[in-house]
């Protein structure tokens, strides 16, 4: 096993976790591990929001209703608990006043001398510009560079997603290039941005403290 691949194993640094609670314009926001029992709540937002949702999202070979079905919770969550145990992702549900608003994930930890990851999100329509997104995104880069032990992170978003370069703007992610056809999303190989930031990029007082000092959030 290569440097950049090696974990010592044992419980996944940083997981499970409760973050929050952080107030925003749209309520009160909090991230917490997923659960089975959000099937219904998941489905309903995801089915809702279709059109505002798979226009950035990767193309599935089975159709969007198919995929976001209820019944297609409990394998995502199956998985999702799974990489997360071995250590390979640390996925969260994002919550605005105790209800579930979103998804947020860290993925494709790698440890040992890399330390890396990537970090995707997506809100429900209805909270867009309450400024959920930046708030669970402050939450998890700070957990990343502090109890899960991660030194770089990355995001990657088309240029036409302006909302989604806002919330990486605000956060103080800096854009590093341009990936050419990099994803198949909404039936083609799209381009993407990609954003990342280090953990000496997010200290001494981490993106929480900062989006609080800017007037972006207040603590819950």
């Amino acid at each position: 096993m290569s440097a950049g691949l090696a974990w010592d194993g044992g419980r996944h640094p940083g997981w499970p976790a409760r973050l929050g609670p952080l107030r925003v314009a749209a309520g009160v926001v909090a991230l917490r591990p997923p659960k089975l029992f959000d099937a219904s709540v998941w489905s309903r937002l995801r089915l809702r929001d279709q059109a505002y949702l798979e226009e950035w999202e990767p193309t599935a070979v089975d159709g969007w209703d198919e995929r976001n079905a209820a019944l297609a919770w409990p394998g995502q969550w199956s998985s999702l608990k799974a990489l997360a145990r071995r250590g390979q992702a640390l996925p969260f549900v994002i919550t605005v006043d105790g209800r579930l608003a979103g998804q947020i994930t860290v993925g494709n930890i790698v440890r040992g001398s890399l330390r890396s990851a990537w970090v995707g999100y997506w809100v429900a329509a209805d909270l867009a510009r309450g400024g959920v997104a930046t708030a669970a995104v402050a939450l998890v880069v700070d957990h990343c560079f502090g109890a899960a032990g991660l030194h770089r992170l990355e995001a990657t978003v088309r240029p036409e997603n302006a909302a989604s370069l806002r919330v990486l703007a605000k956060a103080g992610f800096r854009e590093e290039g341009l990936f050419l056809r990099y994803l198949d999303v909404a039936g083609g190989w799209r381009d993407h941005l990609c954003f990342a930031m280090t953990a000496e990029e997010a200290a001494p007082e981490g993106l929480v403290r900062r989006l609080v000092a800017r007037g972006f959030a207040r603590t819950a």
